[in-house]
């Protein structure tokens, strides 16, 4: 097992890609950084909180700021703001909920876990704060933790992380229809966003965005509108790599504020069967080019990075015994779960050095590394569900392979368990039937734009709300996702 490493103090060259990320993820357009700017980042990157929010209301009094500068300044007392939410817990607090799994914890093993970085921490102003999901990801991430735990029940995950009947028959129907895209399954889905009850002010409007699918040939396709609560609505256009459903409402005294938005889908698994020796390296045209380059601050080919793909990929020349082996890398790092994506500066080269890393962080990990050795790559994320009743959040991607186009993978459900190589390497090349995309891409602009920060400046799968007072963070509402499955409809209404 690997051990996770999380240094107090992030390396200086990080400092103008996170303050890039908070340029181009809150909308505040690719300005050029001040000096003031850069020591900040660097300053909350290393703990030094106070310090910071007295250097942006110093750098906030200074003149010929642009407003995207003062944007990103701003987000910078935000950001500590949200850091101090995730890590919120003190050693003896994080030791209380572990006692609620090891009641007899003695402080040698809190010490050993802590000392093996396998609880995640952060110093803040010269206090050790701890992740609030330390406690679970322990038991993660150590087999040692896990023996002493006094619930013996596996943690509970898609149906589809293990081998079953889905998997045969998506690989045997392409196989005997001689298609990708195959077994199309039509559903209704309803998502819910709710606002806490007085949250909002009464009489102030509250504005939600909904994820909404995109038409993506051969995987989902048809899609139609049924129905919102409110009834006026806007559907950004498809050319919104992350799209929404646009809502407002008004907030009632002490009444949640809630939002629906129904719509019916039909959802194809997909399946390619990959000849390693009919692959050649694709030819990086135009429209391939921007899949093969960095984009700061996520995926950047940094000389750690370069040293990894070099350890991992070899002499290896063929692009799929390439992106196999990549994968294989990827797949072995274990998930555990993940604090906010806005807090993080570089989420690629944090799973690379974090020992762990979430489906999101595992897929950025995988694009840089793909991109890296010349094969184009990019994010997919919406929501996995199953017949079973599960769903949950999850990303995931598509990587280009000639002369097979761009084909899906899926490094957090990863290697499946199987003697049959076509069945085990599934999700390197195939996807299942029981998920839904609203992303093509990551940290794009909404369409209509947020007025405030996003919650999630990376993602967007549960949503978004503001007023104008605001942006209403993730503790200030819940979501809601439920299916029906339907009758397959053979043509579009």
């Amino acid at each position: 097992m690997q051990q996770a490493r999380f240094p107090r103090q992030w390396p200086r060259t990080r400092h103008c890609l996170c303050l890039l990320a908070l340029l181009l993820t809150t909308g505040a357009g690719a300005a050029a950084s001040s000096p003031d700017q850069t020591q900040v980042v660097a300053m909350i990157d290393a703990g030094q909180f106070q310090a910071a929010a007295a250097a942006v209301e110093k750098a906030l009094d200074q003149p010929g700021l642009s407003a995207s500068q003062r944007r990103a300044l701003k987000f910078q007392i935000e950001r500590m703001r949200r850091i101090r939410l995730d890590f919120s817990l003190t050693g003896e607090e994080l030791q209380a909920r572990i006692r609620k799994q090891i009641p007899d914890l003695t402080a040698a093993e809190f010490d050993r876990w802590n000392a093996h970085g396998l609880l995640e921490s952060m110093q803040i102003d010269g206090q050790t704060r701890y992740f609030n999901r330390a406690a679970g990801n322990l038991f993660r991430l150590s087999a040692e933790a896990r023996a002493r735990r006094a619930d013996p029940k596996p943690f509970s995950g898609s149906p589809l992380e293990s081998l079953n009947a889905h998997h045969v028959a998506v690989r045997d129907t392409a196989l005997r229809e001689h298609s990708s895209s195959v077994l199309p399954q039509r559903f209704r889905i309803t998502q819910t966003l709710t606002v806490d009850a007085d949250a909002v002010p009464a009489g102030k409007t509250v504005r939600a965005w909904i994820p909404w699918p995109r038409h993506i040939s051969g995987q989902q396709e048809q899609i139609r509108y049924i129905a919102s609560e409110p009834a006026a609505h806007t559907i950004a256009p498809e050319s919104a790599l992350q799209r929404t459903v646009y809502l407002e409402k008004t907030a009632q005294a002490g009444q949640p504020t809630v939002f629906k938005a129904s719509y019916e889908v039909t959802i194809s698994a997909r399946w390619f069967a990959i000849d390693p020796d009919k692959v050649v390296p694709a030819k990086i045209t135009p429209e391939l080019k921007p899949f093969v380059s960095e984009r700061a601050p996520h995926v950047v080919f940094t000389e750690p990075m370069r040293v990894l793909s070099h350890q991992i990929v070899g002499d290896e020349t063929n692009p799929w015994r390439i992106a196999q082996k990549l994968f294989a890398y990827v797949d072995a790092i274990p998930w555990a779960g993940a604090r906010e994506y806005s807090t993080i500066s570089n989420i690629s080269d944090y799973a690379r050095r974090a020992g762990h890393a979430d489906c999101g962080q595992q897929t950025l990990l995988l694009i840089t590394l793909l991109r890296m050795n010349g094969i184009p790559a990019r994010w997919q994320s919406g929501m996995m569900f199953s017949d079973s009743g599960y769903w949950n959040l999850h990303d995931w991607g598509q990587l280009y392979i000639a002369p097979y186009g761009w084909i899906p993978m899926d490094v957090t459900f990863g290697r499946l368990d199987s003697d049959d190589p076509q069945l085990a390497g599934f999700y390197l090349g195939g996807l299942d039937g029981w998920r839904i995309a609203f992303n093509d891409d990551y940290s794009r602009p909404f369409v209509p734009a947020k007025q405030h920060f996003r919650s999630e400046t990376v993602d967007l799968q549960r949503g978004e709300a503001e007023w104008d007072g605001g942006n209403l963070y993730f503790n200030q509402w819940s979501y809601d996702f439920s299916w029906q499955k339907m009758a397959a409809s053979k043509s579009g209404p």
